[in-house]
């Protein structure tokens, strides 16, 4: 069942919002808090659904990842995602073609057989610009089913050019390449190699990793695939967090296509910093 717009709302009223928590600096994780590559166990599917009052609905995708900042006993996991697969539903809502619109957001989990649907609770904070989105999930008493959450490391600082990085992609048909295993309801994933190629700042300069210049966006490879939009760009060697998929862009007609998203300093911006009140 849909809920009333209320994440919508939230959306629009929180962007830019500070948490009091902090979120732990983790640029070298130790073993067993590396990114794990066998499996996509570490990464969520999230779903945003839409459907007005003549029975059309609409669907949007994104992977998302939960962050290592306590969870209150009464709620669940903050995970961090894409923000523009939430536009897409406002958008509907905005739509003088779509007329009393329903919307809700949802954590989905275990396998097509096994499927594991649970609501979003709130929409913690957001950077529309960056396309960034938190998110809480509902709390964990409320859904016995769901396993404990799996976190990920994530570095405040930048990668550097050349890093070599693992893109979390994923498929709604089984590809025919090896590599890829089975993940949510019936969709599979692969952990990818690549590399970071560059960054950018807002105006779409390009910019330095250590410089005064503003790292708005990075571009890498491999490029993302539909549903991959909101997971984790990985360092390969440290396990941590560098950077969130955001999708393709053409970089420059020498440049060609690359992967387009957003390094992981930029969570932090909805943070507290550690040690401030």
């Amino acid at each position: 069942m849909l809920q009333s717009p209320l994440l919508i709302r939230q959306y629009a009223e929180r962007p830019g919002r500070v948490l009091a928590s902090t979120l732990p600096y983790e640029s070298r994780p130790a073993e067993q808090r590396r990114a794990k590559f066998d499996n996509g166990d570490s990464v969520v599917l999230v779903a945003h659904c839409a459907r007005d009052q003549s029975g059309r609905h609409k669907v949007t995708i994104a992977s998302g990842f939960v962050l290592p900042v306590p969870e209150d006993p009464d709620e669940g996991p903050l995970i961090a995602t894409c923000a523009h697969t939430l536009e897409e539903v406002r958008n509907l809502e905005r739509s003088p073609s779509w007329d009393g619109v329903s919307s809700g957001s949802f954590l989905v989990s275990g396998t097509a057989a096994d499927l594991s649907v649970d609501p979003i609770s709130s929409i913690v904070s957001a950077l529309p610009r960056s396309d960034i989105l938190l998110l809480r999930s509902a709390s964990r008493r409320a859904n016995a089913r769901r396993p404990p959450s799996v976190t990920l490391p994530v570095s405040p600082y930048p990668a550097a050019r050349g890093t070599a990085v693992r893109a979390h992609l994923v498929s709604h048909t089984r590809p025919l390449e090896a590599g890829w295993t089975p993940w949510v309801g019936g969709t599979w994933s692969r952990w990818v190699r690549g590399s970071v190629l560059a960054y950018r700042d807002f105006a779409g300069r390009e910019t330095e990793p250590g410089t005064y210049d503003a790292l708005a966006h990075m571009s890498f490879l491999p490029l993302p695939t539909p549903g991959s939009s909101g997971g984790p760009i990985v360092d390969e060697e440290s396990g941590a967090v560098v950077g969130v998929v955001l999708g393709t862009r053409m970089d420059s007609r020498v440049d060609g296509v690359r992967g387009y998203g957003v390094p992981s300093e930029t969570i932090y911006e909805m943070f507290s910093l550690p040690g401030l009140r």
